[in-house]
């Protein structure tokens, strides 16, 4: 398969950097470069590692909820998919201003950015 354009016909947020399309769950990558940047929200449930981490899930997630709730917006595969079991497609997805939404999820605080090298500990402070 190569990169582009995606078309769904439902567009939902599984957590605030993880959007599930028609059924096919698909990871945010904030205009990063696969396996080396990208952005980070904490994780929702018992994914989480603490209490703290599980209500900024929550919070990331209905920001990003708010965001796909937008009209017009373009859903760009990266041709890449992601390491875990569920082989997620990396995607950016655009505003009509042009905006990527996971760099917005940075701006506003309610992402960081992901490194390898450099896991995000959502517990911490």
């Amino acid at each position: 398969m190569i990169a582009g354009l995606i078309i769904c016909a439902s567009l939902t947020a599984v957590d605030g950097d993880t959007v599930k399309c028609d059924g096919q769950n698909m990871r945010l990558l904030g205009e990063g470069v696969p396996f080396v940047s990208g952005i980070d929200t904490p994780e929702v449930g018992s994914h989480a590692k603490c209490v703290k981490e599980r209500k900024l899930a929550l919070i990331a997630k209905g920001r990003l909820k708010e965001l796909l709730a937008e009209k017009g917006l373009q859903i760009q595969w990266s041709g890449v998919l992601d390491k875990t079991q569920s082989h997620r497609p990396l995607v950016n997805i655009y505003r009509t201003n042009g905006e990527e939404i996971g760099k917005k999820l940075l701006r506003e605080g309610f992402a960081r950015t992901w490194s390898p090298r450099h896991p995000n500990d959502w517990c911490d402070g």
